[in-house]
């Protein structure tokens, strides 16, 4: 079961349960008095998936569930508010397996955020909110300098934690329905 908390307020949502999440989010509402930008990083890392189960349906049901009907779920909650205040930021974290194959369960669920995200930003176009997606390359302390083509390269945590805050902030009023790659996306291959 997928959970988000907040260390500010103490708050602990079942990602998996859509009761959990509007409640979650009217509290964050209540309490604030507004709700600026949602970010939804809350599957798990693509490290935990079962390379053996690569193709396994019951694998990919499960990471796309918990990858993008979560950020489905927390986006549906928060949309409402955002729409009545003419102004919010979405995000959520994708990964650059998006944009490659060899692991049909990770591509399978990142290619999906994208494309949900891509939806909501079209659906919510001029209104105020934006919705984008941060693809990763792999995140480590200490990326490696080079990247080898047909690999995307490696990111530290800062610096998806930059480009989030940027995407949240009313800086980006302009961008929406992009997906951003952080960490070089994968060299020697054009997406267009």
């Amino acid at each position: 079961m997928p959970a988000s908390r907040s260390a500010q307020d103490g708050l602990v949502l079942d990602a998996a349960n859509d009761e959990s999440v509007q409640s979650g989010i009217a509290h964050i509402h209540r309490t604030h008095g507004r709700l600026d930008g949602l970010v939804v990083a809350a599957a798990p890392s693509a490290r935990t998936l079962d390379p053996s189960r690569n193709a396994d349906p019951r694998q990919v049901q499960q990471a796309f569930d918990e990858k993008v009907l979560t950020f489905l779920r927390a986006a549906n909650a928060a949309l409402p508010i955002m729409q009545g205040e003419r102004f919010g930021r979405i995000v959520g974290i994708s990964g650059q397996n998006a944009f490659l194959t060899g692991n049909v369960t990770g591509s399978i669920r990142n290619a999906a955020l994208i494309i949900a995200a891509k939806n909501l930003a079209d659906s919510l176009a001029g209104s105020g909110v934006t919705v984008n997606t941060v693809s990763p390359g792999e995140v480590v302390e200490h990326p490696r300098q080079t990247i080898e083509p047909g690999t995307s390269g490696q990111c530290r945590p800062d610096d998806v934690a930059r480009l989030v805050a940027f995407l949240l902030s009313p800086l980006s009023e302009t961008i929406s329905g992009e997906s951003i790659a952080v960490g070089h996306r994968v060299r020697g291959f054009v997406n267009l």
